[in-house]
């Protein structure tokens, strides 16, 4: 349709107008919707860094730092001091004819103070009037890394780190190999009274752990298992029923059709977990393995309880906890163990999440 010279092009529907305000109208409101839904999640996830950062943060530091970041910078950094007439003295930003330039004070005073250039200390002083102590301080980058490797020598963190990495991966086998078996007997195997056994391993899920407490520990010690790793490992060949949910939700998604095909050229129901199952679940599986390493790696009271008085079976939540107690004074030692001590479950799930967010997104679909 022609529009006559100086008209405004609007869009027209039969020769009229159209009304455009409900499509803006909409965009306005899905991009107030982004909006919030981005500052709510920038908030969170803020507060949910925060208590890292500062432990980060700290792990780098010295005890004076420590103290001195109560009212100056909260990073690691010390005071920048120079050399003058034989003595270390404090560097300032001084403002002089319109410019902040960094002096050395070599002579302060209440009115008025002298500096010198920190790069040429033999040469002019300055002066300048006002109070000093008003002036901000120049400040260097200094990172305490030796805080870890007092950490590392002071609660013998190696030994801590093989006792963690033992139980941990010991039971991870042990989880994998027995989970695997049941989730696939209830995705696969026509069971009798199937879906009741399946829901009462699910509600052994709410099951408080504080209830079995006393007659496990009862039943390990009886038969002489206390003071050792087999109460912490053992457990774990035994499925575990979160890990079966997980398990069997991922084997009802994969096409029954390969099992059938597997099934004619000869495979028994054992070389079909083994050759069509499990190479097609590696996601899931990779899942399950990390939150049973998390869980591990993390676990302080079972393995304080087993454990106890048997320091050199100790994992690194134990180590780190007694640690706690004896330099209770000295945060920045307590930051740099719990860094170490993270950093293993942390690369593992860095290099694994991929899989690990594909495992549990399937897992979820509902069969």
């Amino acid at each position: 349709m022609a529009v006559a010279r100086g008209a405004p092009a609007y869009p027209t529907i039969g020769g009229s107008y159209a009304n455009t305000a409900p499509h803006y109208r909409r965009g306005l409101r899905r991009m107030g919707l982004y909006g919030t839904v981005t500052l709510f999640a920038s908030l969170v996830l803020t507060a949910f860094l925060m208590p890292f950062a500062y432990m980060l943060v700290t792990s780098f530091k010295d005890r004076d730092q420590i103290v001195a970041s109560a009212t100056g910078p909260i990073l690691p950094v010390d005071p920048l001091t120079v050399e003058v007439g034989g003595r270390q003295v404090p560097v300032y930003r001084v403002p002089i004819d319109g410019e902040v330039r960094e002096l050395a004070l070599v002579r302060p005073g209440r009115r008025e103070s002298v500096f010198v250039d920190p790069e040429d200390p033999a040469g002019a002083e300055v002066v300048w009037e006002g109070a000093w102590r008003t002036l901000k301080p120049v400040y260097v980058w200094a990172p305490r890394t030796g805080n870890f490797a007092a950490v590392w020598n002071g609660i013998a963190f190696p030994r801590l780190l093989f006792n963690t990495a033992f139980i941990a991966f010991t039971g991870m086998v042990g989880t994998l190999v027995s989970c695997v078996m049941v989730a696939y007997a209830f995705a696969r195997f026509p069971l009798p009274f199937k879906g009741a056994m399946f829901m009462v391993l699910i509600a052994t899920i709410i099951l408080p752990k504080q209830v079995l407490l006393v007659p496990t520990y009862a039943f390990f010690d009886a038969i002489g298992w206390t003071g050792t790793w087999l109460p912490l490992i053992v457990p774990h060949f035994f499925a575990n029923a979160f890990n079966v949910f997980l398990l069997r939700q991922y084997f009802m998604q994969l096409p029954r059709e390969l099992d059938e095909a597997a099934m004619i050229d000869g495979a028994g129901p054992a070389r079909v977990l083994t050759s069509v199952v499990i190479p097609q679940s590696y996601p899931v599986i990779i899942a399950v393995a990390l939150f049973h390493i998390v869980f591990a790696w993390n676990d302080y009271f079972e393995p304080l309880l087993y454990t106890l008085g048997k320091p050199s079976l100790h994992p690194i939540s134990v180590g780190i906890q007694q640690y706690n107690f004896i330099y209770s004074q000295q945060p920045h030692l307590i930051q740099a163990t719990a860094l170490l001590g993270m950093v293993v479950p942390v690369l593992l799930f860095f290099f694994s999440q991929r899989f690990f967010m594909r495992g549990i997104v399937i897992t979820g679909v509902e069969k």
